[in-house]
């Protein structure tokens, strides 16, 4: 069996986020939530907007330059650009040929105004060595416009019968131009620059609007290159990923950060604000310029795509605990409790319910989780086949029966200890409106739950001890239409008892939960049905599902995963192999043999010793 993973966390600067796959606007993927950080800043929301002064920047985002802590930042969007349909279809190499066509046409029009904007900032450098670089790597679009030529040819496409431009090309060429002419907010018309020192911020800020395009083609081009099977017949689009994804390529693109780097030298904190302003709307415009081009054809992304509400459902499961959220949910609770616990005994009114003192509490809840996770990992050993299996659904619910076992007692400890005693409701809701989610993970429902069009049911699936807790968490962003599927506290007049109504505590529970919502939606709709999970706890609904996604980089799920014969399939290659199948007429069924060849290449790697990374 198969279940789609995200790809290595990726470090970003002020927000920890996930990107995965799911439905968005009708031309382009929704990644919901975003790529997991390891290393997270916490920033107000009104301080996360102001690039950092010079004084403030630690010595290794001095070391890292400008245009390497942009590319960092702004990295997702990135991402964006490579999970569009246009990207997807190109690297599986059914991308049509018309299309492709128009793309090599306006891209075209675009170098052409890279070309332009080259010049211009090259008349703005008031160094020798700046100018010397700016020509060479206007020389290099100059070498690019000579292969589209070659493209042209080959392809059979007449350029100058290709005259139309598309409004996403003509908002980029305007802002590149724009901005070369020195068309930038706080900054003079080129006419009225009255120092050098004025003109040479236009050539950085030129640099700071072509850099991001340079990086990203790189990027894209490995990307489609790592997937290029050499035993396949050839790729049609060979030559564009060989181009893209070269040394020489790859060159100019360090040479543009280079330059970026050493003009941007002597500019204040906002002149750096503006070019990382100038950076961002850069990569903004190119995920647009994907997106703009026309496809006729069938896409595997976005899944919304031929999604007909009339006569489909979509129904959406989710985790909660890490995978919508930065902390786990019990930790949160127990620190509610610790908080607003008295700093010692005394006896309490028959009215009010005993409780242990803030210092035992936390004691005691230092004690349950050591405990806890020494079990856990003991308990995950006890379960796993001594050497990898073939895939057996039976056997690997039975391991994960013992896995429940162990849960639920796990749960009966910490109600017997009596820590989650005379917690305030009101305290709980607090905590949840304030409880962090990941970057992305409110708009991503939102998305879904606020289109009529889209027919779609969220259902959040929870170990949480507390209900209320994931829906004050939810609400607080606009969302009381997820259906919460969790266990809850118990309350004497709003004052937790220290019992909970045991409903979702382990993996039968939760596998068990997302088979009777299917069964109370059943009807003659088609359905899709997606999870999203992180976690152990998760395996058996992400198999259940249609399409399983995985976020994060959980250790034990992938150990049991693929001691149970689970397949973790990246979840890049794992689209391209699934549209390299998808012509006119062909199921978009994804389970069953969906991603076999996909699964045949880490199969082959993996018989070859080669390192297959974090998969």
């Amino acid at each position: 069996m198969r279940i789609l993973s995200l790809p290595n966390p990726i470090k970003t600067s002020s927000s920890t986020s996930f990107f995965n796959l799911l439905l968005s606007s009708p031309q382009s993927l929704l990644l919901p939530f975003s790529v997991r950080s390891h290393s997270v800043r916490r920033l107000s929301p009104n301080l996360m907007a102001i690039p950092p002064s010079k004084s403030s920047m630690t010595a290794v985002d001095i070391e890292l330059g400008l245009a390497k802590r942009s590319w960092i930042k702004f990295q997702r969007e990135s991402i964006f650009s490579l999970y569009t349909p246009f990207a997807i279809c190109l690297a599986s190499g059914n991308l049509k040929i018309e299309t492709f066509r128009h793309y090599i046409a306006q891209d075209v029009h675009f170098l052409k105004a890279f070309s332009k904007a080259y010049e211009l900032a090259e008349g703005c450098a008031d160094d020798d060595d700046a100018k010397l670089a700016i020509s060479k790597l206007r020389r290099a679009v100059l070498e690019e416009l000579k292969m589209h030529n070659s493209f042209a040819q080959e392809w059979g496409l007449d350029l100058a019968k290709e005259s139309s431009v598309n409004s996403a090309t003509v908002k980029y060429t305007d802002f590149l131009l724009a901005t070369a002419s020195g068309k930038v907010e706080g900054v003079k018309a080129p006419g009225k620059l009255a120092t050098p020192f004025e003109k040479t911020k236009v050539a950085a800020y030129t640099l700071g609007a072509v850099t991001p395009c340079m990086r990203l083609y790189s990027y894209l081009g490995k990307e489609f290159k790592a997937l290029l099977d050499p035993n396949e017949g050839s790729h049609p689009y060979r030559k564009w990923i060989d181009n893209y994804s070269s040394d020489s390529f790859e060159a100019s693109a360090v040479q543009t950060e280079e330059l970026l780097d050493k003009l941007s030298v002597s500019l204040t904190g906002e002149e750096l604000g503006i070019i990382e302003k100038l950076y961002h709307q850069a990569m903004k415009l190119e995920t647009d310029f994907f997106n703009a081009q026309p496809l006729s054809q069938p896409t595997v992304v976005p899944l919304a795509k031929e999604h007909n509400p009339a006569e489909d459902q979509l129904i959406i499961f989710s985790d909660f605990d890490l995978t919508c959220t930065v902390v786990d949910s019990s930790a949160i609770l127990a620190e509610i409790a610790i908080v607003t616990a008295p700093k010692s005994d005394h006896n309490h009114p028959e009215t009010q319910i005993a409780r242990m003192s803030s210092a035992d509490l936390r004691n005691t809840w230092a004690f349950l989780s050591s405990q806890y996770t020494e079990e856990y990992e003991q308990c995950i050993e006890s379960i796993m086949p001594t050497e990898q299996v073939e895939f057996n659904y039976v056997d690997l619910r039975k391991a994960l029966d013992q896995l429940s076992g162990f849960e639920k007692k796990a749960n009966d400890r910490v109600i017997e200890s009596g820590v989650l005693k005379g917690i305030n409701l009101e305290d709980i809701k607090k905590a949840g409106e304030h409880l962090i989610l990941h970057n992305g993970c409110a708009n991503f429902f939102q998305t879904i739950v606020k289109n009529e069009n889209l027919n779609a049911n969220v259902h959040i699936l929870s170990y949480c001890w507390c209900g209320d807790l994931i829906r004050s968490a939810f609400s607080s962003g606009g969302l009381q239409e997820l259906n919460v599927h969790a266990n809850e506290f118990t309350f004497k007049e709003s004052i937790s008892t220290g019992e909970i109504v045991k409903k979702v505590e382990s993996p039968i529970d939760k596998v068990q939960a997302f088979n009777d919502i299917l069964k109370k939606c059943s009807n003659n709709k088609k359905k899709l049905t997606v999870y999203i999970g992180d976690s152990v706890g998760d395996l058996l609904c992400l198999l259940e599902a249609d399409i399983g996604i995985v976020v994060g980089s959980s250790s034990s799920l992938r150990r049991v995963g693929r001691r149970f014969g689970v397949t973790f399939v990246p979840l890049f290659p794992g689209l391209v192999s699934k549209q390299k199948e998808y012509t006119e007429g062909s199921s978009s069924i994804w389970k069953g043999k969906g991603l076999t060849g996909i699964e045949r290449f880490w199969a082959a790697r993996a018989r070859r010793g080669e390192d297959l990374g974090p998969y």
